[in-house]
């Protein structure tokens, strides 16, 4: 009805696919509820799932009219299989992220993340050696 529209950034939504294939199954979704607005996502079971609010508000969820999230929050998402997101009051923009958790193990060490220490040496070495590329004062950003 035009009170909800949405850029997909990797996943689908409304008839609307990613051009990006992602290795595993993962929503990436920039919402944007006008007041009213009032859509409700399929969302696997195994995901675990996330809103971030970035402008005005949002009401998320089913419950008790569901809570509404303000600029610069960011709610968790529990178990189930869908969630319904609704424009506030002013309405809002809204980031919908989730993915299947890989339960990897996990080795972090300043930036870097990875699965074992062996990979944060690597991954040391590479930025030491510059194989990670570098940004020149002369780049240009579009």
């Amino acid at each position: 009805d035009g009170r909800a529209s949405v850029r997909v950034v990797a996943g689908e939504a409304l008839g609307v696919r990613a051009v990006i294939d992602t290795h595993t199954p993962i929503i990436y979704q920039d919402w944007s509820l006008a007041e009213g607005g009032d859509v409700t996502l399929p969302v696997g079971r195994d995901h675990r799932a996330l809103a971030y609010v970035f402008e005005g508000s949002v009401r998320i969820g089913d419950s008790d009219g569901g809570a509404v999230i303000g600029d610069g929050q960011m709610a968790l998402l529990g178990a189930g299989d869908s969630v319904r997101l609704r424009g506030a009051p002013g309405g809002g923009r809204m980031l919908l992220l989730a993915g299947v958790p890989l339960d990897e193990p996990i080795a972090r060490y300043g930036p870097f993340v990875m699965n074992n220490d062996a990979e944060l040496v690597a991954a040391f070495q590479d930025y030491q050696s510059g194989r990670m590329g570098e940004i020149t004062r002369t780049a240009k950003v579009g």
